[in-house]
């Protein structure tokens, strides 16, 4: 069993997402620490971009900062070969498929699995076309998480069976963004998933506070949180670690009451 099987085998996993460098390496490295002791399954290191096309304001700054910052590819993969040894979780990169043309495909993928990362989700990168980056994934022991969306339709079916690690599903159509509602598009995703495969669910995009946490986890694997805590990260800086750690708490509470094996 691999890291993220095992995130999945004992119940509802809280998949928190930061982007990495924001506001800098050094608090970036104690944030990786605090999600991790507040319960994190997974943890998501944003890759900061300058296009980043699916981003809706906040995380968008986030990723300006990074830059700005001086926060490289290569810097964050320092920053991970730091971590790994103490946080045995699952870490992912989140990238577009820019920053891994640029670097190239193989090389960033070995340099992946060298420095302890489990997978790679790259909303850019469609399905269809994702065989360039599949490979080399595959043959570096890494997962490519597959999303789908609700314009997906048909397509569900086909990404639920040709992907591995976990679905990453999309609340609702647009950029990611806090949003007061999530309707029931991803509820609909995961029914139709269920009936072809039982690859683990995670929804994402529009999460932002304990109780739409937990009520996705009534019918979701997984939580995942992203700009909520990336917010809180532009709002206080370098003093952001505990106030992150405070609301990371907070959702795993929410989630772990969920839990039937934990």
């Amino acid at each position: 069993m691999n890291r993220i099987d095992k995130a999945f085998s004992s119940g509802k996993a809280f998949i928190p997402f930061i982007t990495g460098g924001d506001p800098d390496l050094e608090t970036t490295e104690k944030l990786l620490y605090a999600l991790y002791e507040a319960g994190a399954d997974i943890i998501e290191i944003g890759v900061p971009f300058s296009d980043p096309i699916a981003e809706g304001p906040v995380i968008e700054a986030a990723d300006e900062r990074a830059l700005k910052a001086g926060c490289t590819v290569d810097k964050l993969f320092d920053l991970v070969a730091r971590v790994r040894g103490d946080i045995p979780v699952p870490l992912l990169f989140m990238t577009y498929y820019n920053p891994v043309f640029a670097y190239g495909a193989e090389k960033f993928t070995a340099a992946c699995a060298r420095y302890g990362l489990d997978g790679l989700i790259v909303p850019d990168l469609p399905f269809e076309e994702r065989d360039e980056l599949l490979v080399p994934c595959k043959a570096n022991g890494l997962e490519l998480i597959s999303l789908i969306a609700p314009t997906s339709e048909e397509r569900i079916t086909k990404i639920a069976q040709g992907s591995g690690g976990f679905l990453y599903c999309v609340s609702s159509l647009g950029v990611t963004g806090i949003r007061g509602e999530l309707g029931g598009s991803a509820k609909r995703m995961i029914e139709q998933v269920r009936q072809v495969s039982d690859i683990p669910c995670a929804v994402g995009f529009g999460i932002s506070n304990p109780e739409q946490a937990r009520e996705t986890a009534e019918y979701a694997d997984g939580v995942i949180v992203g700009s909520a805590i990336v917010r809180m990260i532009g709002e206080y800086g370098r003093n952001c670690v505990e106030p992150v750690r405070r609301f990371a708490k907070n959702i795993k509470y929410n989630i772990r009451e969920l839990n039937t094996n934990v």
